[in-house]
């Protein structure tokens, strides 16, 4: 069954992204779109027929709210760090698929190293569905920014790889139901 697809209207210009190259383009105020997907903090919208990312800080721009991040305590130890971390990863989607990089097998490293002043350094190695799909820096960038802002940590850093390739034997079980596989 398809999902309902909700029409908007864009109230000011806005700059999105093209999927699946990334490339960036402004959608001037008044352009019509049909949002797809409104997962994590971005939309997925269709405008003539080309699938498109808003960011959710834009959200204004088709009279949304903008996502608010969810509430995380002012200090946390390693462990509870850790578990945020990848509570914080299963926030961040791929636009074109609605399931969120770690049900769907793309975070193969999640490592998270003390460093000076009771700070930590965060290592992730994720792949894509596809090497070459354009929005792998989106995504990457997705995970930086939200990552980035855990308290104590201090560095992310974020390597794709493509060893080993991902097939859909990477998905959880949960991610196969839901894309009916």
């Amino acid at each position: 069954m398809m999902p309902q697809r909700e029409s908007v209207v864009t109230t000011r210009p806005v700059r999105v992204e093209c999927i699946p190259d990334g490339t960036p383009f402004e959608l001037p105020e008044g352009f019509p779109a049909q949002i797809t997907q409104a997962l994590g903090a971005s939309f997925t919208l269709l405008v003539d027929g080309q699938l498109m990312r808003l960011r959710g800080a834009d959200a204004d721009a088709i009279g949304k709210p903008v996502p608010v991040a969810p509430a995380v305590p002012a200090y946390v130890g390693p462990d509870e760090l850790r578990e945020l971390v990848w509570k914080t990863l299963k926030t961040c989607y791929d636009p074109e698929i609605p399931v969120n990089i770690v049900e769907l097998g793309l975070i193969y490293v999640c490592d998270v190293f003390p460093i000076d002043d009771g700070k930590f350094r965060i290592s992730i190695k994720m792949t894509l569905t596809a090497p070459g799909c354009g929005m792998g820096e989106v995504i990457a960038d997705e995970v930086r920014e939200k990552l980035k802002s855990l308290p104590r940590v201090a560095e992310v850093s974020v390597e794709s790889v493509f060893d080993p390739p991902w097939d859909r034997s990477m998905m959880s079980e949960a991610a196969q139901l839901a894309l009916g596989l």
